[in-house]
């Protein structure tokens, strides 16, 4: 019975004929569809765990360096001031300045306190309570300075508290789950706020170059002219800054054996967020530091209109510098990208 074409024997090769396809399949499985799907894995991975921020360290060391410029150069312009009138016009004008470095160098911080956390535990409540802390430490040792070295007044303590105020907030920015992210856009603020301070020694120059003469339209127009440029420049070496950190983190994930790295929302955001923090920055000073600003502009007619005109202004620079900013660093990250035919190749 057992030798009968319809008997057991004879389904022996339709059996082997069935497993073969499945096979055939495990096999083509190998191919490019393998490759795509240890790619899809590979951003699975990578969704559920960001890259890293690299250099947060030295990060945070240029951008306390930094704070602690903008803190003793706003003494020494305190000091060299002859009347109190002329030490609360100063303090007013300085204030901007040590807001925005304070603001940046808690985020440097709180990501380089945080950053260690986040490679050992996925617990984002304690990364985010480190990287406050570490902002708040900021904080502290820059209002202690400004007490101990700057005259005891109510300017004094508006720039002490206002000062310590934008330290934590930066540390809170810090807590943000996507560390690369965060480094690209401290390191692309703190490049900014550096540009704006160097590129004044260019601005007698430009103001010539764009026709400034005696007439007050000709120099409205020319300060006009040099504002445009600086907030485009500035806004060009943000984005570039951002889109230079993401890509060096991206490729520290791949080297790293990680399948991607940031994609280009991640170039957005940091290419916009130094523009974003200039305009936070200006919240701060106008929610902390209102009692100096208005005690300036107190001071005379003059003094009004030029708080109020350099307000307008970093807020126009701010918007410069967020769009410009990521404009550069998306279309910088796109030129990175190849066609799909050389992908396939």
């Amino acid at each position: 019975m057992s030798n009968e074409p319809g008997g057991p024997t004879a389904a022996q090769p339709d059996q082997s004929d069935a497993v073969d396809p499945g096979a055939d399949d495990r096999s083509e499985a190998t191919g490019p569809d393998a490759d795509d799907q240890s790619g899809a894995a590979g951003d699975h991975l990578d969704a559920g765990r960001p890259a890293p921020a690299p250099a947060t360290t030295a990060l945070a060391l240029l951008a306390t360096g930094w704070l602690a410029a903008m803190l003793w150069s706003t003494r020494e312009a305190i000091s060299s001031a002859t009347a109190g009138v002329t030490a609360v016009s100063l303090s007013a004008f300085a204030l901007p300045g040590v807001i925005s470095a304070a603001l940046v160098a808690g985020a440097a911080v709180g990501l380089a306190a945080g950053e260690p956390v986040a490679r050992r535990t996925e617990r984002v409540t304690l990364r985010f309570a480190v990287a406050i802390g570490a902002g708040l430490l900021v904080g502290l040792l820059a209002a202690l300075a400004i007490d101990l070295s700057y005259a005891g007044d109510v300017t004094t303590r508006t720039i002490a508290g206002t000062t310590a105020a934008a330290a934590v907030i930066g540390g809170a920015l810090a807590g943000a789950r996507n560390g690369a992210v965060v480094g690209a856009v401290a390191a692309a603020a703190l490049g900014t706020l550096i540009f704006v301070v160097a590129f004044s020694v260019a601005r007698d120059p430009l103001f010539n170059l764009f026709g400034a003469g005696d007439s007050q339209q000709s120099l409205v127009n020319a300060a006009s002219w040099v504002s445009r440029t600086e907030s485009l420049l500035a806004g060009l070496i943000a984005g570039g800054l951002a889109f230079g950190y993401l890509t060096w983190a991206r490729r520290r994930v791949v080297r790293d054996g990680g399948a991607a790295g940031p994609r280009w929302p991640a170039y957005l955001v940091a290419g916009a967020g130094p523009g974003l923090l200039l305009l936070l920055s200006e919240v701060i000073i106008r929610i902390g530091g209102r009692s100096l600003i208005d005690l300036a502009a107190a001071l005379s007619e003059a003094d009004a209109v030029a708080q109020t005109s350099l307000g307008t202004s970093r807020v126009d620079n701010a918007i410069w510098v967020l769009f410009v900013g990521a404009l550069t660093a998306v279309v910088s990250f796109g030129r990175t990208l190849g066609a799909p035919a050389d992908d396939e190749a």
